[in-house]
């Protein structure tokens, strides 16, 4: 232990005397101080000859391992090359790699919003079936709505509106809130249309109830909808019948407003009940009263249209029975309009009137224009009593028929009556009385007019003044009676028109007494003349007067009473 500790001193000393030298010459020194000063003499020589043995042994060395020093020194030199280009190549990663940090966050990024779809995907497909609900609402809802399941189809439309209103940002349901909303305008639509159609009180009622539910109208909208909708269902009632037969067109327009405006009335008042107790929601302004105004309107507007094209006195009469029963039905919703008819059925039958009337007068102008004056053979009947037919026969007289020109205008004229008594208005009693003395005077101008133009032979003169005769004698007593058959008392009134047959007086009067016809007696006991004209009036008295008075009633009633039963 001494000796080693005599070692490290002596190794201390040798160090501190030689510092420079490295620790591993510090053994080597340490040998040198323990040697002898001859050993020390040799050791210079002994250290030469140990380096030429290493130099030897370094040269054999590197001759016998020459490949390997060559492969060592190439193997230096590529290492010394790919040393640099390692570091051309980490200088490049190193600008690059701020590059990769940031792909490396945005791949984080993008992994990030990849698992929130992931997330939302598997939340899709864990409530697949729910969603799935939510989407086939509105084609659930439109089959609803073309099946007639309206109530089914509401409460899709209820339920999508509470979504919407509960989640007022998300677009799938907006979405599916914008084609629900586009199923119930065609609900709406098809609602709509079901009121323009004929539909009893319930269903007007589930329908008023569904576009409630709805709530696009107001409650006065929804009371205008209605009248709507029904007045385009009668306008289609209308518009259906035939325009062309104005009788036909005429009855259907009655019996339609009778039947259909009286339901409408009654449904309205059903549906909506006015309530004046201030509350302006339950009270329409007067709305029924306007529109059931307007149809009435309407109606006596499509009455004074058409009514004068009815050329038959049963059909205005039949026409005028119709709007009566139907004003009296209407009178018990407040529609009673009977008041308004007579000035449109007045107006009627004078024109109807006066232009049969003139019909009677052009065809009388014509057959005298055309006239040849020649003797006709006696037209005589038999004779009856007055026991055997009715008294109140208006039959023309038949030697009417030995003058066509007379008897072509009694024709005409009593066409008129006929056409007249079925709807004959007692107000146009002074009316239509003017008017068929009009016609008279206008039969009476013509026969005068005739008489100044045209140039007569004597025995053309003769038959034209008989004509003349029974014109004034017979034609006009018998369109008065006939006229007294349709108003009471009327008779007198044409009668007292004798100032319409002056001019044929006078040109009675002053003709030469020889061109008048002789009577002659026909085969049947009756007093006729020559031509099978009148008996000659003498001294205001006519002959036969007495004999045929009974007869001429008989003859007069017979072929009204079959008019009558045709007419019937």
């Amino acid at each position: 232990m001494e000796t080693e500790k005599g070692d490290d001193a002596t190794s201390a000393s040798v160090a501190s005397l030689l510092p420079l030298a490295s620790l591993s010459q510090q053994p080597y020194v340490s040998e040198l101080l323990s040697f002898t000063l001859d050993r020390l003499h040799k050791e210079p020589e002994l250290l030469r000859v140990d380096a030429e043995r290493i130099q030897r042994q370094m040269q054999e060395v590197a001759v016998g391992n020459y490949r390997a020093f060559i492969a060592a020194a190439d193997a230096l030199l590529a290492i010394r090359e790919e040393v640099s280009s390692i570091d051309k190549h980490l200088d490049s990663m190193i600008t690059e790699i701020p590059k990769l940090t940031s792909g490396c966050t945005e791949f984080i990024e993008s992994a990030e919003e990849i698992l929130e779809k992931r997330k939302m995907n598997q939340m899709l497909l864990a409530n697949h079936s729910t969603l799935l609900d939510l989407l086939e609402i509105p084609q659930l809802m439109d089959t609803c709505v073309r099946n007639g399941n309206y109530d089914e189809a509401l409460d899709l439309e209820a339920y999508v509106c509470k979504l919407s209103t509960l989640h007022p940002k998300l677009p799938i349901i907006q979405a599916l809130a914008a084609e629900v909303k586009q199923t119930t305008q065609s609900l709406l639509s098809q609602l709509l249309q079901k009121l323009r159609s004929n539909i009893q009180l319930p269903e007007c009622l589930r329908i008023i109830g569904y576009l409630r539910r709805i709530g696009v109208f107001s409650e006065y909208e929804m009371r205008l909808q209605f009248l709507r909708c029904r007045e385009a269902w009668l306008t289609g009632i209308l518009e259906d019948l035939d325009q062309k037969n104005a009788y036909e067109y005429l009855k259907g327009m009655i019996n339609c407003h009778r039947m259909h405006l009286f339901d409408v009335v009654n449904q309205y008042r059903a549906i909506f009940a006015d309530d004046t107790s201030g509350s302006e929601e339950n009270y329409d302004g007067g709305l029924l009263f306007s529109w059931a105004m307007h149809q009435i309107t309407a109606h006596l507007k499509t009455l004074k249209v058409i009514l004068p094209k009815i050329t038959e006195g049963v059909s205005l009469s039949n026409i005028l029975d119709q709007c009566m029963y139907c004003a009296m039905g209407l009178g018990w919703v407040g529609l009673d309009f009977r008041g308004l008819l007579p000035p449109l059925f007045e107006e009627a039958v004078l024109k109807l009137f006066s232009k049969n009337m003139s019909t009677a007068v052009e065809n009388f102008q014509l057959v005298l224009d055309s006239h040849r004056w020649v003797p006709l053979p006696a037209v005589g009947y038999p004779a009856h009593s007055v026991g055997e037919e009715s008294q109140e026969d208006v039959t023309p007289p038949s030697y009417l028929m030995e003058h066509p020109p007379l008897a072509v205008f009694i024709n005409g004229v009593s066409a008129a009556m006929n056409e007249l008594r079925p709807c004959a208005p007692l107000s146009l009693k002074h009316v239509l009385a003017e008017e068929l003395i009009k016609g008279l005077q206008a039969v009476s101008d013509s026969l005068l007019r005739y008489s100044t133009t045209r140039m007569l032979r004597e025995n053309e003169s003769g038959l034209f003044l008989s004509l003349c005769r029974a014109f004034i004698e017979v034609a006009h007593p018998h369109c008065a009676t006939c006229f007294g058959r349709c108003y009471p008392g009327g008779a007198a009134l044409i009668m007292d028109a004798k100032s319409l047959y002056d001019g044929l007086g006078r040109l009675l009067t002053h003709s030469p007494s020889r061109e008048l016809p002789k009577p002659v007696n026909d085969a049947d006991g009756k007093t006729i003349t020559e031509n099978g004209d009148l008996p000659v009036v003498e001294n205001g008295v006519n002959p036969a007067a007495e004999e045929t008075e009974g007869t001429n009633e008989d003859e007069k009633e017979q072929p009204l009473q079959t008019e009558e039963k045709r007419e019937e």
